[in-house]
């Protein structure tokens, strides 16, 4: 499942939920209670299959790589 973003009206606190895509839930803001909430949009990272770019890392020393 995805997760999705949504920003408060209210306070402007942004709250991350894992959900279905096509879910109707309405969400609470977790810092003020608003029931006032708007998806955001939101940007996601993805890791390519090449592993022989190292510009992930300008040292070259990362741990994880």
């Amino acid at each position: 499942m995805p997760i999705f973003e949504y920003k408060c009206k209210e306070c402007g606190h942004v709250t991350s939920f894992l959900e279905k895509h096509n879910t109707r839930q309405a969400h609470v803001c977790e810092k003020c209670g608003s029931h006032d909430t708007e998806k955001a949009l939101s940007t996601f990272a993805a890791k390519s299959g090449n592993s022989s770019s190292s510009s992930s890392c300008p040292t070259g020393t990362c741990p994880l790589s």
